[in-house]
């Protein structure tokens, strides 16, 4: 399981993810689960993947391999002249790797399957996020629909949907996805530390600020430790219930 989330704020984009990843409780293992490419100056791509480790891997590798190859590059990550182009891409991508390994073709609950959120800008159109999902096919964000998660979704949605604000800055909304990770992972075991955190400032055309989070992160610590105690202190402020 896994647990990842993209903001879209009027101020950029900010995506967290986790790293664990687990074949049965005496197989855990740290994978990174945030994949970006970079042309300064002319476009910033970041996928977020949730699901088999094997499809979600081979992904990236297919989409990072065809920048690099110049003859076989077309399509490209970094040609396609729009975001939309770069979801139907990863889309696409996505649904060739699931249906070369299901035994009957791809299906939405195959083992092999995946979700990826997909963020970024490109030169002068407006930063956004989209939702890919296992068939191949895509949904964008909105005003009615500002972030997208994947993953272990459940247990860090509360908090977004009560605190999340537009008009935030960075600062505010790393502190709402600290709340919203620390939430999941005290609720199931299959999402842990560290996690990656990006963010990307409208118009930058460039990754603004990137950073691993790990257990002693003291910030975390504090977000942690001061989230459970604020949950406490509400809940004994509330009236008492009358017998």
């Amino acid at each position: 399981m896994t647990y990842c989330v993209g903001l879209r704020l009027k101020k950029g984009l900010v995506f967290m993810s986790d790293t664990r990843t687990n074949a049965g409780v005496d197989n855990v293992s740290v994978f990174r689960k945030m994949a970006s490419w970079e042309n300064p100056g002319e476009r910033v791509v970041t996928l977020l993947t949730a699901g088999n480790l094997a499809t979600t891997q081979s992904v990236i590798s297919l989409l990072d391999e065809r920048t690099k190859a110049p003859a076989e590059r077309s399509p490209s990550i970094l040609e396609v002249p729009t975001m939309f182009q770069v979801a139907r891409l990863v889309g696409d991508s996505l649904k060739d790797v699931i249906q070369n390994n299901a035994d009957t073709g791809q299906t939405a609950d195959s083992s092999f399957n995946a979700t990826v959120i997909v963020g970024g800008q490109i030169a002068t159109s407006e930063p956004t996020l989209f939702m890919v999902y296992p068939e191949g096919n895509f949904i964008e964000s909105s005003c009615d629909t500002p972030f997208f998660q994947i993953g272990e979704t459940k247990y860090g949605k509360p908090i977004l949907v009560r605190a999340y604000d537009q008009e935030m800055d960075f600062g505010d909304a790393v502190k709402l996805l600290m709340v919203s990770f620390d939430s999941t992972i005290k609720a199931n075991l299959s999402v842990g530390l560290p996690l990656d955190l990006q963010i990307y400032d409208k118009d930058s055309l460039r990754i603004s600020y990137q950073k691993r989070i790990d257990s002693d992160n003291e910030y975390y610590q504090l977000i942690s430790n001061g989230w459970g105690q604020a949950l406490k202190e509400a809940f004994l402020s509330l009236p008492d219930y009358t017998l």
